[in-house]
């Protein structure tokens, strides 16, 4: 293989120049051409293809800096619908006229899916990215426990559902077992909670603080390393009753508590809380008006004005509960070490997948006891129900204690192997000598669009050819 195209789809994740990079370095090691697609999968439907050469004479371009948030070739919520068969053809003759022999997707579980029509054209591999860590499977059986249920409701007339489990948990078994992105959205996170918690300490307030992982509640259940009171995931709905009790036991002991609460948490029927709005993101998903505000207005009917003006800590339950969301602070920003070292490992293990001849596969980063954290190639497939339907890895519920409202011993393990030793000394170094940098009061911000702009190549339209001159 000599020449390899690669895109980022989907939502932005801190670490994707990082994979990027580490799939340039391998490919410059095996002397192989990497091509970057400009702005995901809306790059393959536009006929003139922008693309830039990220290694010429195999060496990586400037531009391509690791430590950088975010992605120097653009991405999109495009996706590429199975049903199009003529539009699929198209995109392949694109690539082949580009030269590129192989493919590299750089996104989460709606990337995968989309996969799959590509891998039926030409080899495709997938390497992770998902702030909410939820691109893999519990255990390798998982895809097979869900089922479909009549629902008239539905726009297909069912729904997917989970059965109950018949394999047994253990952390050495995860497939996939944490996604670059996480890690540094963990850390803004708890940062969040530190700081906020300092307001709600000196103002006798209950925060309500609101994090990503519609369905999944990773982000939340690794804020406990920020030490909030109490945190809400998705996969369990709270017990209202017992929450308001926890509530008010920690504000009499401490006149304040502190709520971290995933955008996803549902109520004891399984609606999701902050699910008012019926608008619905680039991506067909219903936008949340606000977990942490529907959570804020059913504390304030529970616990009500008597039981702060009781205290003389307010006038008003409204006064005394507010809400803040992290937002998309988690998904900016540079990559903290673990992010950085681990999404290159497996930027890297793409490009041996596509050389080694293997189609249809994902990078995965496996965990045990025993060897540590280590990269390997999974087949896509086995990722898929029955139905070819890939689902989002929702939190295991045993990580999650739901009479304590925090991870339960089985949730510190699962997070002490990424979280021990993420932050690199370089990590605050860094920060110490550019966020005040007296330079940043002179100069503007300088983009990295600008340059990967003049860098921007396109493909040539065919050009009928007429008869011969006479």
């Amino acid at each position: 293989m000599k020449r390899i195209g690669i895109l980022t789809a989907g939502g932005d994740t801190p670490a994707l120049n990082a994979t990027i990079h580490g799939a340039v370095v391998r490919a410059n090691q095996l002397k192989v051409e990497i091509v970057g697609l400009i702005k995901g999968f809306n790059c393959l439907f536009n006929p003139r293809v922008p693309h830039v050469h990220l290694n010429p004479l195999y060496q990586e371009i400037p531009e391509l800096d690791p430590t950088k948030g975010g992605t120097l070739i653009g991405s999109s919520r495009d996706f590429v619908d199975p049903e199009k068969t003529e539009d699929l053809d198209l995109v392949v003759s694109r690539l082949k006229k580009l030269g590129i022999e192989g493919l590299i997707c750089i996104g989460g579980d709606g990337t995968l899916n989309g996969l799959q029509p590509l891998a039926e054209r030409l080899p495709v591999v997938l390497a992770p990215k998902t702030i909410d860590n939820d691109l893999g499977l519990n255990h390798p059986s998982e895809p097979d426990e869900w089922v479909r249920v009549h629902d008239a409701t539905a726009k297909a007339g069912f729904r997917y559902k989970r059965a109950a489990s018949n394999a047994v948990f253990d952390l050495d078994h995860i497939v996939n077992y944490v996604t670059p992105g996480y890690a540094t959205a963990v850390f803004v996170s708890a940062q969040g909670v530190e700081r906020i918690r300092t307001t709600a300490e000196s103002h006798r307030r209950i925060a309500i603080i609101e994090v990503m992982g519609r369905h999944s509640g990773y982000i939340a259940l690794g804020t406990a390393y920020g030490r909030p009171d109490i945190i809400l995931v998705p996969e369990h709905a709270p017990d209202l009753e017992l929450l308001v009790q926890r509530v008010k036991h920690l504000y009499d002991l401490q006149k304040n508590v502190v709520i971290v609460c995933g955008e996803g948490i549902v109520d004891e029927q399984g609606r999701e809380l902050g699910a008012e709005s019926r608008s619905t993101d680039p991506a067909g998903n219903i936008v949340l008006s606000g977990a942490a505000e529907a959570l804020r207005t059913k504390l304030i009917q529970m616990i009500g004005d008597k039981y702060f003006q009781l205290y003389r800590r307010g006038e008003s339950a409204k006064e005394a509960i507010f809400t803040r969301k992290v937002g998309h602070t988690q998904r900016g920003g540079r990559p903290i070490l673990f992010d950085r070292f681990y999404a290159a490992q497996l930027g890297a293990e793409t490009v041996d997948l596509l050389v080694e001849g293997r189609n249809n596969a994902v990078a995965v980063l496996q965990y045990n006891a025993a060897k540590g954290f280590h990269v390997q190639g999974y087949d896509a497939n086995r990722f898929r129900d029955r139905w070819g339907l890939i689902h989002a890895r929702s939190m295991y519920p045993a990580l999650y204690d739901a009479k304590l409202m925090k991870p339960s011993k089985l949730g510190i393990d699962y997070l002490m192997p990424i979280f021990t030793d993420a932050i690199g000394e370089d990590d605050a170094e860094h920060m110490r000598q550019t966020l005040f940098a007296a330079g940043n009061l002179a100069q503007p911000y300088h983009s990295i669009n600008t340059d990967v702009h003049k860098r921007i190549r396109y493909l040539k339209p065919d050009v009928a050819v007429g008869p011969a001159p006479v």
